[in-house]
């Protein structure tokens, strides 16, 4: 294991988006969502700060094709913010699609983030909604605790992981991806062009086995 890896007082797990609509059988099911809950489940107990992310949406969303007429899932049209994808419908607030997967293990959880919680504007990143100015809170939380290492896990790497990613690395977080702890939904090559965006911020990536858990 390369020491400079094992989790320690300065770090925090960030589990993005682990949730039913996320895993097969789910409303936005992204390929092998659920693979990714054994690994974290192995990792986080390594950690000890933890925080996770949920998507929840107000019925009616935006970002749902179902709210625009004559739009398909994965359509893209222009909003205020810029431009937005549309997805089937997918973790509506209090829906069981909106629950985390019920294999995984959310006690050492110490702060949960909802996000996409406003009907006109998405939110993929833990740090701030689509229109990159409004914060979640979740950098106040990070900075007063001390953590300044960010360990990212979830789905899908290629959205809600990529653009926490980005966020916490723009904060001035030292940023570390594991990789088998995510999985992606590669739409029109996203997964790669999201690696190459992380990669130029300065995004570490890693196997889930060097933190040695």
């Amino acid at each position: 294991m390369a020491s400079d890896l094992a989790p320690g007082a300065g770090d925090v797990l960030l589990i993005i988006d682990v949730q039913n609509d996320f895993c097969p059988g789910g409303g936005l099911a992204v390929p092998e969502g659920d693979c990714v809950v054994p690994v974290i489940n192995r990792i986080a107990p390594a950690f000890g700060q933890v925080v996770l992310t949920q998507d929840w949406h107000p019925p009616g969303h935006l970002s749902f094709a179902s709210s625009h007429s004559g739009r398909q899932p994965f359509e893209t049209i222009e909003v205020a913010y810029g431009t937005q994808t549309l997805w089937p419908d997918h973790c509506v607030r209090g829906t069981p699609g909106a629950a985390f997967h019920a294999d995984l293990e959310t006690t050492r959880a110490g702060m949960i983030i909802r996000k996409g919680t406003r009907a006109e504007i998405d939110s993929y990143s833990a740090f701030f909604e689509n229109d990159h100015a409004t914060a979640t809170g979740l950098s106040g939380y990070l900075r007063d605790r001390g953590l300044g290492r960010a360990f990212l896990c979830g789905l899908a790497t290629d959205y809600c992981v990529h653009f926490s990613a980005l966020d916490a690395a723009k904060a001035g977080l030292e940023v570390v991806v594991i990789e088998d702890a995510c999985r992606g939904i590669d739409l029109d090559g996203s997964l790669a062009a999201a690696k190459d965006a992380m990669t130029r911020a300065g995004v570490r990536f890693i196997d889930s086995s060097a933190l040695g858990a």
